[in-house]
């Protein structure tokens, strides 16, 4: 959420901005809400003049009466006011819910470095690590390859469960455990306290996390509660100091979250779906640190060598794009991704990388202060970033070190998580 006085004393910026992420039609909320919170101000000016009123009455009537004499107009007159000052605040709060659904519904603002464009076709490939499999035979898509090797169920998890769902088998179930351990060891290492959150979070908290545009595209809900299941370990995790103020020596805080993912998404018109890419269930490894506002774009840059040198260590071939104004969503103010090269010839989306600045903090309500006992100086900032979702890397992992003999080479990173398996063979 943006901060009011931000649209109050810079409109322009916030409108320049809704032009540069190619929402120029959400420029008209900004006019909106400066009406509806001038209005908002407005009312508060008159009902504190009226409680101000009261006070002044209410003594002028202890005074008439101390002199014994009758304060009737004067009880007629303070008799009138708590039904006018009710009204008031009524039409107060009115307003000031038209203006908090507004902020919440304008986007962050972009960081300078943000490439203009329309869509992912626009984003801005910065640089590539690694280099495309050289194949004497014709490369296999990944599933494929799991179904040749006996290794995933497509079609009974369709009958129990339905599209997009998949029961893993063997040594692919392995293969995604190891890369869950894989990952956490090595970000334990740097700092990170190892969490899983809970599954499932209340409304309130996932809407200070995530776009509203994208809630019911992506989120299921628990019939007949305010619970949702997770999208991402993100989301619990970045609403978890909700309505707290944090020691300012206490930050930054750096977790590592680790939990499975449900998404209803995997239908997306003109996405890429098939097999592992696009799931209603997964499991992801999670980068996310609440810091200082100061440290929040050195941070970004930290959580992206993390995940890069992951890769790195895995052995595949990727490459990493500054996401563009039309393709970056509405919470980040800098986005990268890191897409990675699959046996078609293409780079697709394995993780992103984003610094929400205060954006989520102050839709969370998430301050830090100086010292215990001291007011709240300000709001925390957040970034976050996808260590390693295992479905993608293991779908890269089988397209990148696929063999001619339909076996699959596991890199020497993961071996010992594997109980020293060094092939996905029959």
């Amino acid at each position: 959420m943006l901060d009011i006085k931000l649209v109050r004393e810079h409109p322009d910026i916030v409108k320049e901005n809704l032009e540069k992420r190619r929402e120029t039609k959400k420029i008209k909320w900004v006019d909106n809400l400066l009406k509806h919170d001038r209005e908002w101000r407005e009312l508060i000016q008159k009902y504190n003049d009226l409680r101000r009123k009261r006070n002044i009455i209410t003594q002028e009537i202890a005074q008439i009466k101390k002199k014994g004499k009758d304060p009737k107009a004067k009880m007629k007159e303070v008799g009138e006011l708590p039904d006018k000052i009710k009204k008031l605040e009524a039409q107060a709060d009115d307003y000031k819910k038209k203006v908090n659904t507004i902020l919440m519904k304008l986007p962050n603002i972009l960081h300078d470095s943000v490439p203009y464009g329309k869509d992912e076709n626009d984003n801005v490939v910065i640089r590539t690590w690694g280099k495309s499999p050289k194949f004497d035979f014709k490369p296999k898509s990944h599933l494929e390859i799991a179904l040749d090797l006996g290794l995933i169920d497509t079609e009974r998890a369709a009958k129990v469960s339905g599209h997009g769902f998949f029961y893993l088998k063997s040594d692919l179930v392995l293969l995604d455990l190891a890369i869950q351990k894989f990952a956490i060891d090595f970000l334990m290492k740097r700092g990170f306290t190892l969490i899983e959150p809970p599954f499932m979070i209340k409304r309130k908290a996932y809407e200070g996390m995530i776009d509203f545009e994208d809630f019911e595209m992506v989120t299921y809900n628990v019939a007949g509660t305010d619970l949702y299941l997770i999208a991402t370990s993100e989301h619990p995790i970045g609403a978890m100091f909700m309505d707290e103020v944090i020691i300012k020596k206490d930050l930054p805080i750096k977790f590592v979250g680790v939990s499975p993912c449900f998404r209803k998404e995997v239908g997306t018109h003109g996405k890429y779906t098939k097999g592992l890419f696009r799931m209603h269930q997964f499991n992801k490894v999670e980068q996310f640190i609440f810091c200082l506002p100061e440290q929040s774009w050195r941070f970004h840059e930290e959580i992206q060598r993390n995940s890069e040198e992951l890769y790195q260590q895995l052995g595949l071939h990727y490459h990493v794009v500054n996401v563009c104004t039309g393709d970056i969503g509405t919470i980040a103010a800098k986005r990268y991704d890191i897409e990675v090269w699959m046996a078609d010839g293409k780079f697709r989306e394995a993780g992103s990388n984003s610094n929400c600045t205060d954006y989520q903090a102050r839709r969370l309500n998430i301050r830090f202060r100086e010292k215990e006992g001291r007011a709240p100086v300000g709001f925390v900032h957040t970034v976050n970033n996808t260590a390693l979702a295992t479905s993608r890397t293991m779908m890269a992992l089988l397209e990148q070190f696929q063999q001619k003999d339909g076996s699959v080479i596991i890199p020497k990173v993961l071996r010992p998580f594997m109980n020293g398996i060094e092939k996905l063979e029959k």
